[in-house]
């Protein structure tokens, strides 16, 4: 490496292996993210910055505000969404051109917020009891607005549980022996488009379904009126019988697995018989239904048993299923096995907007920080189910991140507009102007007048 011109600071670089070429850096001429503008105009068109307007409140009292709550706001969860995690980022992305465009107000001609200012934000304002709550609400409200533009006729809930390493004096780590490591034991409910309906974060020794009412409870309130087809499914974790009755009384129709003992497997005696005959090479499937009461249920609930032979395997794969639906047994198994798909959107929402980097020291700003994520999560999603053109449709959060989100731009400056010059790589121009159409598409049109 060798400077091509003097020793000056804005001096460009030179490499040895080609003197043709020379490297000049204009951080805020150039910006890695230009991808987030079209994010931002979903934003706009759906009001979603707007609804966290109308419930955060700014507890700052000084006169000498630089940044609104809600630009703040807007670059915590933006700056998550592209993939910076951690309010150490904020002094770079303060001078970002994309970053201040989304920003908005005070900060397209000067400078976003600091690390110092974001820290503040997070740590101080949003962990006052009335904006935390605001937050724990945030997701729902989001999805209302989503659910006035694409109208669904049905909700399917999934609750799960999953774990957020910790390190250090963290409050409310603790050694979980399930996850074998010491963490966090957050707790999700999504609903069958992959959106975050709430979330919680709790200690990492609790049980999978501690607090369970305080998550799901909120939930189906927003959508007892509003929804008549609704189903709840869960794994053995929340195999309890006040989740049956609660979800019974709301007339939700469930499928929740149970854990096998000695009584459940008596009822499937004649199918745990090895089939006679030479073993065959694919999977032998076999069902049964039957009513059953634990003694701690109040009455008998309906009970689905599968019983699967492998091939090359002595022993058959088991499994129980507490449900009120009145499916066959096949149906019953088929709907409870598309639970897997929340398992895959924790997984994204660890990989694509690291929701596991819980790094604070207090628990109640980590519980922050968690929504602050779930928001980033549920934005990225609500861009991939409402506007990706159908030969893209199934990308992931992470392929979205890293080819819609992070598209380099230059920046031109004029005296009445400011031009992204879009890198044209993995999103083309047209596909970039179909995504901005169906975005369009979104935003309500106003009432012609007779």
């Amino acid at each position: 490496m060798e400077v091509v011109a003097g020793e000056a600071q804005d001096a460009a670089l030179g490499l040895v292996f080609d003197r043709r070429l020379k490297l000049e850096f204009h951080g805020s001429k150039i910006t890695s993210d230009g991808g987030l503008l079209a994010c931002r105009e979903l934003d706009d068109v759906l009001g979603l910055s707007e609804v966290a307007g109308e419930v955060l409140t700014d507890t700052r009292t000084g006169a000498n505000g630089r940044h609104t709550l809600l630009g703040q706001f807007r670059q915590s969860v933006f700056g998550r969404l592209a993939g910076y995690e951690d309010v150490n980022d904020a002094d770079r992305l303060a001078h970002d051109p994309a970053m201040r465009w989304v920003v908005g107000g005070a900060a397209v001609t000067g400078q976003a917020a600091s690390t110092s200012q974001m820290g503040r934000f997070e740590t101080e304002a949003l962990t006052q009891a009335a904006n935390l709550s605001a937050l724990a609400d945030l997701s729902g409200r989001w999805i209302d607005r989503v659910h006035a533009r694409r109208p669904v006729r049905g909700i399917v809930l999934d609750m799960d549980s999953s774990v957020s390493p910790t390190f250090g004096e963290q409050e409310g780590s603790a050694y979980n022996g399930h996850f074998g490591c010491t963490c966090y034991h957050p707790l999700f409910v999504f609903n069958q488009f992959g959106d975050l309906e709430r979330c919680a974060l709790r200690p990492g020794n609790v049980h999978s379904a501690e607090g369970w009412r305080d998550v799901l409870e909120p939930v189906v309130a927003r959508y007892r009126t509003t929804m008549k087809r609704r189903y709840f499914r869960s794994d053995a974790g929340f195999a309890s019988p006040e989740v049956y009755d609660f979800l019974e009384a709301e007339d939700y129709g469930y499928v929740i697995r149970l854990p096998a003992n000695a009584v459940l497997q008596r009822r499937i005696a004649h199918l745990l018989t090895r089939p006679v005959g030479r073993p065959p090479h694919e999977v032998r499937r076999f069902y049964a239904s039957f009513r059953y009461q634990a003694q701690t249920w109040s009455r008998s609930r309906r009970v689905v048993a599968k019983v699967e032979w492998h091939p090359g395997e002595l022993y058959p794969r088991v499994g129980f299923l507490v449900t009120n639906l009145c499916r066959p047994p096949e149906r019953v198994v088929a709907f409870y096995n598309a639970r897997g798909t929340a398992e895959q959107w924790i997984k994204e929402g660890k990989n694509a907007v690291r929701w596991t980097r819980l790094s604070c020291r207090s628990m109640k700003a980590n519980a922050v920080r968690l929504q602050l994520h779930a928001l980033a999560y549920n934005l990225a999603n609500f861009f991939r189910t409402l506007v990706l053109p159908d030969e893209v449709e199934r990308w992931s959060l992470t392929t979205l991140r890293e080819k819609v989100v992070k598209i380099g731009a230059k920046v031109i400056s004029h005296a009445r507009y400011t031009v992204f010059q879009m890198a044209e790589v993995a999103v083309p121009r047209e596909l970039f102007r179909r995504i901005l159409a169906m975005i369009d598409d979104l935003r309500p049109r106003p009432v012609a007048r007779c």
